[in-house]
């Protein structure tokens, strides 16, 4: 079913993002595609470079889709590890938790 205009999904990110979540965390990426996404990394406390390719493919998709891909929230765990290995999320942070 298609999304109502203006509707956006959230999708809460498990504690651990690692190898055996990366498929779980694609498939419900997937079913939030062709709408709005808001994305809920507060509780996220270890992200392997599986998940964060993932999430970076996610953020690219719903760009070229032209929808908007966000983070609302994100715990420090997750925005320091992202970091650490290159990613650079600051553009998809909700102004609340941009540094």
């Amino acid at each position: 079913m298609a999304a109502k205009k203006g509707e956006q999904k959230s999708l809460k990110l498990s504690a651990v993002l690692d190898l055996n979540e990366a498929s779980n965390l694609k498939a419900n990426l997937m079913s939030l595609r062709g709408g709005a996404v808001a994305i809920d990394a507060s509780g996220v406390e270890r992200v392997g470079a599986q998940c964060a390719q993932i999430l970076v493919a996610g953020a690219r998709a719903w760009e070229a889709d032209k929808k908007p891909f966000t983070y609302v929230k994100a715990s420090d765990a997750f925005l320091k590890t992202l970091q650490l290995i290159g990613v650079n999320v600051d553009h998809l942070l909700a102004k609340e938790i941009r540094q």
